[in-house]
């Protein structure tokens, strides 16, 4: 068995069996605390999608992880507060329910990936960088100028939306449920790193010119992978918002955006578990050297000083070599 396998079951090992402990003995926070690790390493394995097999460098899929939140927020409020969010041609009153939430919330950010990947991916390099940073700030400044839904205040959802089966509202039942949803978006990812697609995705990273003189068009592989991987991060902003039951334009910021790449490159741009544990250790710092001083991201900057000097692979290439990263 390789060395990278046996680190991705040790991973889902710790991911699996510490809130369990925690919750055995009544730390409630630490679930809490690993619910937030997991649905950040969803969307850092989104993101992952297009910038480690796609070598797409967006600054701005904030913006879907943003429009996740919002389709939460929306979505929920409505039910909230009596007021119906479509009255013709059908009544719907919004709803509650976190699998009619999290389509709401995937549609919109696969919807909105097509129209600014379409865009930018006409360019490449630094402009796409900008046009990619450009798009989530215009998301970002439209939100606090929506008063409808607590512009820069943000909205507060007062109780958890619910799943069949499940009561949202007891810490472990919802952790289980996002580390599920984190192992179904891992073996999508997988699954398309290892087909037809993700090859020619790989190939269109490396060289789109051959990739084109063989009759496949990498504008249409990138902008495929751009989708999934908005809808992706999509996903885990609704769930976000539900953790938090709130939403706020913050959400939508470019801070948040490169939050998302920095635990990618701590943990491993190309590797399947690079973000998972990127954001297990970005989380742990922000935990443990918060409580210390507000000044902690000196400390998370010397860590990624780190790993782009000297270990390029990653925490992933540390523990389990190099041979597959993407650098």
């Amino acid at each position: 068995m390789r060395r990278e396998t046996l680190v991705n079951i040790a991973t889902l090992a710790v991911l699996a069996v510490v809130p369990l402990w925690a919750n055995s003995v009544g730390e409630t926070y630490w679930v809490t605390l690993a619910t937030k690790v997991v649905i950040l390493a969803i969307a850092g394995v989104g993101l992952n999608l297009a910038l480690g097999l796609g070598g797409l460098v967006s600054f701005g899929h904030a913006a879907f992880f943003g429009l996740g939140g919002y389709a939460m927020g929306i979505l929920a409020s409505h039910l909230q507060d009596y007021v119906p969010l479509m009255e013709w041609p059908i009544l719907f009153e919004g709803s509650n329910q976190m699998p009619v939430i999290w389509i709401v919330a995937v549609i919109s950010g696969a919807l909105a990936a097509v129209l600014i990947g379409a865009l930018s991916l006409r360019t490449s390099g630094v402009y796409f960088i900008m046009i990619t940073l450009a798009f989530g700030q215009m998301l970002y400044y439209f939100a606090i100028s929506w008063p409808a839904y607590g512009g820069e205040d943000g909205l507060s959802i007062y109780v958890r939306n619910e799943f069949p089966g499940l009561n949202t509202l007891v810490p472990i039942q919802f952790y289980g449920l996002s580390f599920a949803v984190l192992l179904v978006v891992l073996l999508l990812v997988w699954r398309i790193s290892l087909s037809s697609f993700g090859l020619a995705l790989g190939a269109a990273r490396q060289n789109a010119e051959r990739l084109q003189a063989v009759g496949i068009d990498p504008f249409r592989i990138r902008l495929t992978a751009f989708v999934i991987s908005g809808a992706i991060t999509a996903l885990a902003g609704a769930m976000y918002a539900d953790l938090n039951r709130f939403v706020s334009p913050n959400m939508f910021s470019w801070q948040f955006s490169g939050e998302i790449m920095v635990f990618i490159i701590i943990g491993g741009v190309g590797r399947l578990f690079g973000p998972v544990l990127g954001a297990i250790l970005f989380i742990l710092m922000e935990h443990v050297l918060g409580g210390l001083s507000e000044f902690w991201h000196i400390y998370l900057g010397l860590v990624l000083l780190g790993v782009v000097l000297f270990a390029r692979g990653g925490l992933m290439g540390l523990l389990a070599g190099r041979e597959v990263a993407h650098d």
